[in-house]
């Protein structure tokens, strides 16, 4: 389980998505994020879920890598949309016994928020596996750049937050390690009770804990050898400058906000009980 979390890795290809400028791929992220929670009934949904798919496919990351990137979050939706089905009661009554009664109503919810979650994260991750953390410093600072003037130091804020992202990979592959290393010496995960394997795992937390404490001492370390004293007088080597392509992207990022603004009023919000009677 450990090595499905992929968020903050990225996987250095050579695709339009990962030479678009980092500002641009954060506009689009946040644009999609606040699109798909937006989107109100099925045809504006499968709207933006089409755009992703897209994205994801020309990006070239493989999609093994994108499902794996969705089990840790497995358990959240089924308990998400177990929810669903049980608290929602609009529509057709599909299954009643005792006080349980499931409806088309929350069967369709349960569907919705569902793609919902699970392309929230797929596009929010596809940012990370595409963008560099350097990349994305960069991207951050200069987008963030105006808050100068009213004497927030944003860069400081940025540096700790891709910092926080760069040590997640890292810190899972420590605890692969150190599991690793308890098995040889005998200790068991993977059976008994769930208290059981819960304080299986207490262990752990003190090596970890060590080690992290040592990266962090010697990445302290290393950004005072080299004189960091956050953005005050920070030079980049590559100057991020718009092209062709990002502004194309920035048109077409504009557009898809546009698209699904407009499938929404056009189609309204979604009524379960019609939308089921219409399907039978």
């Amino acid at each position: 389980m450990l090595k499905d979390i992929t968020i903050g890795q990225y996987f250095p290809l050579n695709s339009v998505i990962h030479r678009l400028d980092p500002r641009v791929k954060l506009l689009y992220t946040f644009v999609f994020i606040i699109m798909i929670v937006v989107a109100n009934n099925f045809v504006s949904l499968a709207f933006c879920v089409a755009c992703a798919l897209v994205v994801t496919f020309v990006s070239k990351v493989p999609l093994k890598t994108v499902i794996k990137g969705l089990k840790p979050i497995i358990f959240i939706i089924v308990i998400t949309s177990l929810l669903q089905i049980l608290y929602v009661k609009t529509g057709v009554t599909l299954i009643s016994f005792w006080k349980i009664r499931i409806t088309s109503g929350g069967i369709l919810e349960a569907v919705f928020l569902t793609f919902r979650i699970s392309f929230l994260i797929v596009m929010s991750t596809m940012l990370t596996y595409t963008t560099s953390p350097t990349s994305m410093t960069n991207g951050l600072d200069r987008t963030f750049a105006p808050l100068s003037k009213i004497g927030i130091d944003f860069n400081i804020i940025t540096m700790i937050m891709t910092i926080a992202l760069r040590f997640i990979p890292t810190l899972i592959d420590e605890v692969d390690k150190i599991i690793s290393a308890q098995k040889s010496r005998g200790a068991n995960f993977e059976t008994g009770s769930i208290f059981k394997r819960a304080k299986m795992l207490i262990p752990l937390f003190v090596p970890l804990l060590f080690n992290a404490t040592r990266r962090a001492y010697e990445l302290a370390y290393a950004m005072t050898c080299r004189c960091y004293n956050g953005g005050k007088g920070k030079t980049t080597m590559n100057a991020l400058k718009y092209k062709k392509g990002d502004w194309l992207v920035t048109a077409l990022t504009f557009a898809f906000v546009a698209g699904v603004i407009v499938l929404n009023i056009k189609f309204g919000e979604y009524n379960a009980k019609f939308a089921f009677n219409s399907a039978v």
